[in-house]
């Protein structure tokens, strides 16, 4: 139970969660005035899982395997966020395509980051997408979650100049970087 007077969040992990250690940290130091109810993973080996533990945070592991279905899995992952109250369900790395009855269950509460500077790019293997188009510019996106892939209101953006050089990984690494600052930013911003 929250009883730090902060709005709790809960942290959708699949994997390491670079995204979700940033926004533990700026919790931690301050900088983000929420409470981390729990961070939840679909994956038993998300090594983002280890660091909560030592952070000190609830950790739990639902694993889609273990559902006949996507429904199935999703309701459950419902049930166990909902026993947290949050004021948003942040999704980190989260790589699993949710329903629409859930994604309409925390409508509005539901966000998203994305690298790329949306509408620009949805899906996978956004920053070759974006070296191949010839774009002079790329990025991060925060989103508001709809039943549409990658395609809700957008909270804020971060923009990383495309180099002559790049390669998708060079060119991941510094979206990278400036989606661990963009994304406490924005939940602060949703939360303000």
């Amino acid at each position: 139970m929250n009883t730090s007077g902060k709005p709790s969040i809960v942290i959708l992990i699949s994997g390491r969660g670079s995204n979700m250690m940033s926004i533990v940290k700026a919790a931690q130091n301050g900088q983000l005035p929420v409470t981390i109810a729990a961070i939840i993973s679909n994956r038993p080996d998300a090594a983002g899982i280890e660091f909560a533990q030592q952070a000190g945070i609830n950790t739990t592991i639902i694993d889609h395997k273990d559902f006949d279905s996507r429904e199935a899995f999703d309701q459950a992952l419902a049930q166990e966020i909902d026993t947290h109250s949050p004021a948003l369900v942040v999704l980190a790395g989260f790589m699993r395509i949710l329903t629409t009855e859930f994604v309409e269950h925390y409508a509005g509460k539901l966000v998203n980051i994305h690298p790329s500077l949306l509408p620009k790019f949805k899906g996978l293997d956004t920053h070759q997408r974006a070296i191949d188009a010839g774009e002079k510019e790329h990025g991060a996106s925060v989103h508001i979650v709809t039943a549409e892939l990658d395609d809700g209101p957008v909270v804020l953006q971060a923009r990383v100049t495309i180099l002559p050089e790049d390669t998708a990984r060079t060119l991941a690494t510094r979206v990278l970087e400036q989606e661990h600052q963009l994304y406490p930013k924005a939940i602060k911003q949703l939360i303000s």
